[in-house]
C-alpha cells in the first residue's frame, strides 16, 4: 500500500518561509512526477509545482520566484521551499505522486500566512 505524508505546513508571517515535505512509503515503481497542489476555502484545488522523474520542473504564475520544489529520488521525497510568503499562499497544500500505474494524493498539511 502506497502512503504519502507530508510535513511542514504552519503558521507564518506574510514574508516568511516554510519547507514542506512529502514522504512516499510502500512498492513504489516507476515514479513519474511528483508535485504539489493547494485548496484555499471556496476555490479548486491547483497546481503549485511538480518535478519529473528527470528534473524538469513546472510552477503555477503566482508562485513563480518564491517557491522552489525539489526531489531527492533514492528516499522518495518531494520539497516545496516557499519563501515571500503572502496570505493569498493560505490553503491546504497536497502532495501528488504519480507512477506509472497509479496517482496517489497525500491528506495535506495546512499552511497559513498571517498579514
Amino acid at each position: 500500500q502506497v502512503q504519502l505524508v507530508e510535513s511542514g505546513g504552519g503558521l507564518v508571517q506574510a514574508g516568511g518561509s516554510l519547507r514542506l515535505s512529502c514522504a512516499a512509503s510502500g512498492s513504489i515503481f516507476s515514479i513519474n512526477a511528483m508535485g504539489w497542489y493547494r485548496q484555499a476555502p471556496g476555490k479548486q484545488r491547483e497546481l503549485v509545482a511538480a518535478i519529473t522523474s528527470g528534473g524538469s520542473t513546472n510552477y503555477a504564475d503566482s508562485v513563480k520566484g518564491r517557491f522552489t520544489i525539489s526531489r531527492d529520488n533514492a528516499k522518495n521525497t518531494v520539497y516545496l521551499q516557499m519563501n515571500s510568503l503572502k496570505p493569498e499562499d493560505t490553503a491546504v497544500y497536497y502532495c501528488k505522486m504519480v507512477t506509472t500505474s497509479a496517482t496517489y494524493w497525500g491528506r495535506g498539511t495546512l499552511v497559513t500566512v498571517s498579514s
